[in-house]
């Protein structure tokens, strides 16, 4: 099978607690799920269909790779290494905050890898990539730290920093795709907003390849039937299901 020229990028999928932090927490599973973007490594990975995937290991409440390095606490809470999840949730205990020396050892373990791996491949002119997408999740309506507190968000989002991260036929197309593949209306797929594109976008998009960030609505998937709140467990077939929907949109993307 030939793969598609895509490279996907999912930084808020890990489910790791780096061990140095696992005594200091002040939150536990529930809250780690809610602030990453659950279930988005198994949605979004087409595997071997397309060129390249990179995944994030770590939670995102520790270390988020889809932040600048310089991007800390207190000027903002829910920066590179948290001190609030996105729900205003205090992440470590008092006074157990990661100290300057361990905020220097969880970049160099967890977040420089996942860009060292998207920059090697972006490097390689041989890949011959056509586009790039930065993958996540997000909460049905927007939560107090967001850019659209209160208000309903649509199906999925799609951004590419108002056509500074790619040109916007490429957006338009690939949101053609995504309406036929996941049997939505023009209206159900917002392009830049309520967001145009985060850290990853805004620095690898056009530079020198095109990136779109890709936001899907949970209200797809955390729903009963398919998901229980109780344990935080999915049914495979709506896994299955919303990747093969994602998929189909690629391969239409390419045809």
């Amino acid at each position: 099978m030939k793969r598609l020229p895509i490279l996907i990028s999912i930084p808020h999928g890990g489910t790791v607690v780096p061990p140095e932090l696992e005594s200091r927490l002040a939150i536990g599973r529930k809250e780690i799920f809610e602030d990453s973007d659950p279930f988005t490594q198994q949605i979004y990975d087409p595997k071997e269909r397309v060129k390249y995937v990179v995944k994030a290991t770590v939670a995102r409440a520790f270390v988020d790779p889809s932040r600048s390095v310089s991007d800390l606490p207190p000027k903002n809470p829910d920066g590179v290494i948290k001190s609030h999840t996105c729900f205003g949730k205090t992440i470590y205990k008092s006074g157990m905050q990661p100290t300057q020396p361990e905020v220097s050892l969880l970049l160099e373990k967890y977040h420089r890898p996942f860009h060292n791996e998207i920059q090697a491949i972006v490097n390689d002119r041989e890949n011959n990539l056509e586009l790039c997408l930065d993958c996540h999740s997000m909460e049905e309506t927007g939560p107090a730290i967001a850019p659209d507190t209160g208000k309903n968000r649509p199906v999925i989002c799609l951004g590419n920093r108002f056509g500074a991260a790619s040109p916007d036929a490429m957006i338009q197309k690939l949101k053609s795709c995504l309406m036929m593949a996941f049997e939505l209306d023009e209206t159900d797929i917002a392009v830049n907003k309520p967001f145009a594109g985060g850290f990853i976008t805004r620095n690898y998009g056009n530079n020198p390849l095109p990136w779109i960030q890709v936001e899907m609505n949970r209200m797809l998937y955390l729903k009963k039937p398919h998901f229980n709140p109780e344990t935080l467990e999915i049914s495979d077939e709506k896994i299955e299901d919303l990747n093969g929907r994602f998929y189909l949109a690629l391969k239409n993307y390419f045809s």
